[in-house]
C-alpha cells in the first residue's frame, strides 16, 4: 500500500468547511493592510461564480489533509478567467505553495478553454506582486509609478504563450 502524497490539490465549492481559514485569513489580512474591515470585499462574487457551470473552479492545496495554500478563478468573459484569492497559509509562506497553486489555477483554466488570465492586487500586497511578476505576469500599470496612486493592480498573462512548450 502506498501513502498518499503529502501535497495535494482539490476542487471545492465555497461551502466547503475546509475554505473557511482561507476566507478568514485573507479578510483579517487585507483588514490589516487596508485599515478597514475586508470581509465584504471577499464576499463580493457570489459563491457559484466559483464553480464550474459558471465557469470558475475554487482550489486547495492539502498537506496531509490540511488546507495550506488555495484560489480560485471565475469567468471574466468567453476567453478569460480572473483569479482570486491566492492564499498561503501564514504559518506555510515562503515554501513556493502560491506559485503552485496559480501554476495549477492556469492549467485548469486552460483546460477549461480560457486563453488569458487576468487578476487584480492591492497596492499594499508587495508579495503579491513580486509573486505575478516572478510567474510570467504582464503588469498593466506603471511598474515605477508608486502603488498607492494607482490603486488596484491589474496583470495578465496569455495561456496560450505560456503553456507552450
Amino acid at each position: 500500500m502506498t501513502s498518499a502524497p503529502e501535497l495535494t490539490f482539490i476542487h471545492v465549492p465555497v461551502s466547503d468547511p475546509r475554505v473557511e481559514p482561507l476566507l478568514r485569513e485573507l479578510g483579517h489580512e487585507y483588514s490589516r493592510r487596508y485599515g478597514r474591515d475586508a470581509h465584504t470585499e471577499i464576499a463580493r462574487y457570489p459563491d457559484e461564480e466559483f464553480t464550474e457551470p459558471h465557469g470558475g473552479l475554487l482550489l486547495l492545496l492539502l498537506e496531509r489533509g490540511e488546507p495550506v495554500a488555495g484560489g480560485a478563478f471565475r469567468r471574466y468573459d468567453a476567453t478569460t478567467a480572473e483569479l482570486k484569492r491566492i492564499w498561503s497559509h501564514s504559518a506555510h509562506r515562503r515554501r513556493g505553495l502560491a506559485r503552485r497553486v496559480v501554476a495549477e489555477l492556469e492549467h485548469e483554466a486552460a483546460v477549461r478553454g480560457y486563453r488569458r488570465i487576468y487578476l487584480t492586487t492591492g497596492p499594499r500586497q508587495p508579495e503579491a506582486r513580486g509573486l505575478y511578476l516572478a510567474t510570467g505576469y504582464t503588469p498593466l500599470f506603471d511598474t515605477e509609478a508608486d502603488p498607492e496612486t494607482i490603486g488596484p493592480l491589474p496583470f495578465e498573462k496569455h495561456l496560450g504563450e505560456a503553456l507552450k512548450p
